[in-house]
């Protein structure tokens, strides 16, 4: 692989902002996928799931649960662990925009409503990441020093 390409998708700096956005960010994202992919922590797992996204006219559910849930469960653990942040951020904004328009959008902001200010705040973080990198304590931070 062309050493400048993985030199951008590492870069990133010593801050400890990202760091404190993606440890919250990871943990919620990686327990909603592991709702979506094996049914923990109440969620319906694969078939529930993907019966439901379905049912909103994400055709194939099944697949669509399949990424989404994928999306967020090893996207969170990237994030946790700061490895390939900016790449799964962009998954996980896109997996926000996807969820912000196909299911919260009609029901205005607020999240009594089932409205879509957490998934904006998600994708804000999300995005954010995408833009900043890991930053401190990441293995992306490790990775890019040895590349020098």
């Amino acid at each position: 692989m062309n050493p400048t390409l993985i030199t951008r998708v590492l870069a990133t700096n010593d801050s400890l902002a990202p760091l404190a956005l993606r440890i919250p960010a990871g943990i919620i994202f990686a327990a909603h996928g592991a709702q979506k992919l094996f049914g923990a922590f109440g969620g319906y797992g694969l078939e529930g799931t993907g019966q439901w996204m379905a049912s909103i006219g994400l055709e194939p559910g099944y697949l669509m649960a399949l990424l989404a849930g994928s999306g967020e469960f090893f996207g969170g653990l990237a994030l946790l662990l700061g490895l390939l942040v900016r790449p799964a951020a962009a998954v996980l904004a896109f997996a926000m925009l996807v969820a912000i328009f196909a299911v919260h959008i009609g029901n205005g902001l607020f999240i009594s409503n089932n409205g879509y200010e957490f998934g904006l705040a998600l994708l804000a973080i999300a995005v954010s990441l995408f833009f900043s990198g890991a930053g401190a304590f990441s293995l992306d931070r490790l990775l890019n020093k040895s590349q020098h």
